[in-house]
């Protein structure tokens, strides 16, 4: 239904209501949505938008799936959150045991977060205070890569991209970390950038703590692609200087780019693991830090004794339920099949979109597509051009791009990529 008063909502909403990364003295418009099913977002006109965007990333079987609101329900019918402190309950057991079961090997500790960057902030703790406990506490700097996006919190700032990334105006008051080139991608000079990198981690040992990445992907700092062969250069890195490897796979995580982690595509283990997004099919927030058990016991002889964070929210009933039910999705519908579908779909509608006037690189992988265009979108004119083609995106930066659901069909991909051709030809 049309609510009656839905023009008020969004005066109120305009007046009084802060979107992301929106003025509010100036802000951007926003469209009143009413409800959610399947791939299809309804709006307040009565229209209905294929959402092009899994909701930044997180709702990989779309809106009101059955299996998962049987899952919230029953839950909420047992208890909807309990303390974590001195507490627990099996949703968070087994939800724990499903993340041990299903990551990279030697990752055997789980933390279990509200967010993903308070995901980050937990990871830098963990890594921070592991070189105290190992007898490092000169050991305070990350090294990461330009071109980086962990999250909006002041810890996850400090290892974002510094000069062309979104919190640049807040650079003088962050910890100074440390910053290697952007990785190449695939077939690029991989041999020059890995030198480069061993040289700075080299050169920089004796303050480092560790390294972090997302692995593969690099989401908001410019859906840049690059080579796995890279991730094996920072674990040899790591490994050579004693250094804790974090990947970052908060928006990469549960088959987005291929594979269920990124890091699958390497080979590669990391000793920290940030997962968010996607872990609750995008119905509740939640986020974890898994970590090795050497990991665990540095961190634990530092002069705490104890990993010093605990959200109000941590272990929440309903979210590790809905995650465990998510999960079970994935492993039941072969998410491997759907995301090479979507690929397919992805790569045949955006790739003739490369020789268009104004589009300087077209790029997939796994259920991913990027335009990038040789100038920065009007945002507006193109959101408007796709809704009218009747679909839901959010540009950013020089970038059109889509993360679709993974149940979303053939035709649904193909009406996706020329809502993207659309919306390019106006931004």
């Amino acid at each position: 239904m049309i609510p009656a008063d839905h023009g008020s909502l969004l005066d109120f909403d305009r007046d009084h209501v802060w979107h992301p990364y929106t003025s509010m003295t100036d802000p951007a418009p926003v469209r009143l949505v009413t409800s959610a099913s399947g791939v299809r977002l309804r709006m307040a006109d009565g229209s209905e938008l294929v959402d092009a965007m899994s909701s930044w990333w997180a709702a990989l079987h779309g809106y009101n799936h059955p299996t998962l609101n049987a899952a919230l329900v029953e839950q909420a019918g047992r208890m909807s959150h309990v303390m974590f402190g001195g507490l627990t309950h099996e949703p968070a057991i087994r939800l724990a045991e499903r993340l041990v079961e299903v990551s990279p090997a030697g990752l055997e500790h789980v933390f279990l977060a509200d967010s993903g960057s308070v995901s980050v902030e937990v990871a830098i703790k963990m890594v921070l205070q592991h070189q105290r406990g190992t007898g490092h506490p000169e050991r305070t700097r990350l090294l990461t890569v330009r071109g980086g996006y962990h999250g909006d919190t002041f810890g996850a700032m400090s290892v974002c991209d510094p000069v062309g990334g979104m919190h640049s105006m807040f650079t003088d008051v962050l910890a100074p970390q440390l910053f290697a080139e952007r990785p190449p991608s695939a077939y690029d000079d991989v041999a020059g950038w890995a030198e480069a990198f061993r040289a700075l981690a080299a050169q920089h040992a004796h303050e480092l703590a560790g390294i972090i990445v997302e692995p593969l992907l690099q989401g908001a700092g410019g859906m840049h692609i690059y080579d796995p062969a890279c991730l094996r250069v920072m674990r040899e890195v790591a490994d050579e200087h004693a250094l804790v490897l974090v990947f970052d796979e908060i928006a990469t995580g549960f088959g987005r780019t291929g594979t269920f982690f990124a890091a699958d595509a390497a080979g590669v283990a990391p000793d920290v693991l940030c997962v968010g997004k996607a872990l609750t099919g995008g119905y509740l927030t939640l986020a974890a830090v898994l970590c090795t058990g050497a990991v665990a016991r540095g961190l634990s002889a530092s002069e705490t004794g104890v990993l010093m964070h605990g959200p109000t929210f941590m272990g929440n009933p309903l979210a590790c339920a809905v995650a465990l039910a998510s999960l079970d999705l994935l492993e039941a519908g072969d998410w491997a099949a759907s995301v090479a579908r979507v690929n397919a779909g992805l790569v045949a509608g955006l790739e003739p979109l490369r020789h268009r006037a104004g589009v300087i690189d077209v790029r997939t992988i796994g259920a991913v597509g990027v335009v990038q265009l040789d100038h920065a979108v009007d945002v507006v004119a193109a959101t408007d051009a796709a809704v009218a083609a009747g679909v839901w995106i959010r540009p950013f930066r020089d970038q059109i791009y889509t993360m679709p659901p993974y149940i979303s069909t053939d035709d649904d991909v193909a009406l996706i990529c020329r809502a993207i051709g659309r919306a390019a030809e106006v931004a």
